[in-house]
């Protein structure tokens, strides 16, 4: 393992998580959702919002991105039907309430309970007392450093009290 590269282990309210390698140099949300190549889906959402530029912005940003399991899980038709341009307004309020304004790393939500609000302006619950919970979400992989921010892993889509 060459010096810029290596593995991060934290320990968040007793559940190890391990992130894989990650280079010296971080990129923003955007290019590292990209490079991992888990976030497809919400890649192509992030597109289809017109959500990008802001996420390849100064931030900083907390994401809790969904992986496409995750978005694997809503009904069948459910992202078709999101991606489509007469739902931009309905994509964009789902996707900016997964992020939140500001740098929140795991151990700033270990042990604790709270609610965070949104980029969209709603709240999140977020449990920490046993692992990571977001809502109904589990965050399966934590603190994934970019530039302009942190991503959270999570393994359901989310969804505001709209």
């Amino acid at each position: 393992m060459s010096a810029f590269r290596k593995t991060i282990i934290a320990a968040v309210s007793g559940a190890v998580l391990t992130f894989g390698a990650m280079s010296a140099k971080a990129a923003d949300i955007v290019d590292t959702a990209v490079s991992a190549g888990s976030f497809n889906t919400l890649v192509a959402a992030v597109k289809a919002a017109g959500l990008v530029e802001t996420l390849k912005g100064d931030g900083p940003f907390s994401v809790f991105a969904p992986t496409d399991d995750a978005f694997a899980k809503l009904p069948a038709g459910t992202v078709e039907d999101l991606l489509k341009p007469e739902n931009k307004d309905k994509l964009v309020a789902i996707l900016t309430y997964h992020v939140v304004p500001g740098k929140v790393m795991a151990a700033d939500m270990s042990g604790k309970e709270m609610m965070v609000e949104s980029v969209l302006g709603d709240t999140i619950d977020v449990n920490a007392m046993k692992g990571v919970m977001v809502d109904d979400a589990t965050v399966i992989q934590a603190d994934i450093i970019a530039d302009n921010g942190v991503i959270h892993v999570i393994d359901t889509v989310i969804m505001p009290g709209m």
